[in-house]
């Protein structure tokens, strides 16, 4: 399973210092190494929202893609 994930505090980061730091990322499975983009293809997929109790990934993650087919970084 992979997941891919929006950094919401690099996108402020960003925001507020000018910069261009990647903010997408994606992971196979729950631990596995992050790939920082700025974009990305996913073929299928879902959105998981959980509000309350543990998070969806241990980066404290609410809400998540999560798909089965490996992504496709474009940039």
């Amino acid at each position: 399973m992979y997941y891919i994930h929006v950094n919401k505090n690099t996108i402020l980061k960003n925001k507020k210092r000018g910069e261009t730091t990647p903010a997408v990322r994606y992971q196979k499975g729950k631990y596995g190494e992050s790939i920082y983009c700025n974009r990305l293809k996913f073929v299928e997929g879902e959105i998981i929202y959980k509000p309350t109790g543990e998070p969806l990934l241990p980066c404290g993650a609410r809400l998540v893609i999560q798909t089965e087919i490996e992504p496709i970084v474009l940039e």
